[in-house]
């Protein structure tokens, strides 16, 4: 018997995917749990539809993502440190910090765990953080950092 799997299967395959198997297996253990449906030509058709509306979905969240990446490129925060003699710093600056400068400056919230520092900022000076917008999109914005 063919089934389409409703949900994510140890041994047999991943949701959405169009399996074989055996009949006992398929009415005892696959069907009652609601693990799968009976491959009949209306589901078959139901997944394809459903395929391609992820699939748009997707498509339309990558774009979305582009577009924000380009916007926050042009962009740049500026935070303030405290210093004290010879332009040594109390502590860094976090992605805490520049996540919540994003939104009070730019009007963008953004994930801090999203972000990535190449180096501990320490130092005032201008910087790059990394942002990852999307599994596939990462944004560069600007952190000015400066002195109080």
């Amino acid at each position: 018997m063919e089934v389409i799997l409703l949900e994510d299967v140890k041994s047999l395959g991943k949701k959405g995917d169009k399996v074989k198997v055996s009949d006992g297996y398929a009415r005892n253990c696959i069907l009652p749990k609601k693990l799968g449906v009976e491959a009949t030509a209306r589901n078959v058709n139901d997944l394809k539809l459903q395929k391609a509306n992820e699939a748009k979905i997707a498509k339309e969240k990558l774009e979305e993502a582009q577009a924000l990446a380009k916007e926050i490129e042009t962009k740049e925060v500026t935070l303030f440190i405290k210093a004290g003699e010879g332009g040594r710093t109390f502590g860094s600056v976090s992605t805490k910090e520049i996540a919540a400068a994003c939104e009070e400056q730019l009007g963008y919230t953004l994930d801090k765990k999203k972000m990535q520092l190449p180096i501990a900022i320490k130092t005032a000076g201008t910087f790059h953080a990394q942002i990852k917008l999307h599994p596939k999109v990462t944004a560069d914005l600007k952190v000015i950092v400066k002195e109080k």
